[in-house]
């Protein structure tokens, strides 16, 4: 035997010798132990990662849910103001009408009675006049007598259309 296979043989004795303890110490059962330990804490990590990212969708799906909720509560609100702006304008365009209805027909009474009033008074002078006439033309064709007795007989007609 030479010696690079001496040295081959206590390298494969010293190797067997090294295995047999590492075997008897139970070495490979820690190594297996260690990588069981390293692979569940892997596999926990990634249940809890997947647990978080169901969790972050559920959030957001309610997230979403809530600002369609609040853009359609914002939409009514908008809708309802426009229903209650057309409302009020209409509503203030019928009391401008019936306010210039009321002064319309306020003005019409007004021209109604002043006019009534001007034929009254063109009535009562020219009952004044007329009545003016009649006793100056009936001063001058009838003497003092004959007025006395018409006077008596107007007088007592008027007495019997009173009583």
């Amino acid at each position: 035997m030479d010696a690079t296979s001496l040295a081959t043989l206590w390298a494969t004795i010293a190797l067997i010798i090294f295995l047999g303890v590492a075997i008897y110490i139970k070495v490979p059962g820690l190594i297996a132990k260690a990588l069981d330990a390293r692979a569940a804490r892997i596999s926990s990590e990634l249940d809890e990662a997947r647990k978080l990212r169901d969790e972050a969708q559920q959030l957001l799906g309610q997230y979403k849910k809530k600002r369609k909720e609040a853009e359609q509560e914002a939409a009514d609100i908008v809708a309802a103001a426009k229903r209650e702006a057309e409302m009020l304008a209409t509503e203030a365009h019928k009391k401008t009408e019936d306010y210039v209805a009321r002064r319309t027909a306020l003005a019409e009474q007004k021209i109604g009675q002043a006019e009534r009033d001007a034929v009254a008074e063109v009535r009562a002078s020219a009952v004044d006049i007329a009545v003016e006439a009649a006793r100056a033309l009936l001063a001058a064709k009838v003497d003092v007598k004959a007025g006395a007795d018409l006077f008596k007989a107007s007088l007592a007609d008027v007495k019997a259309k009173l009583n």
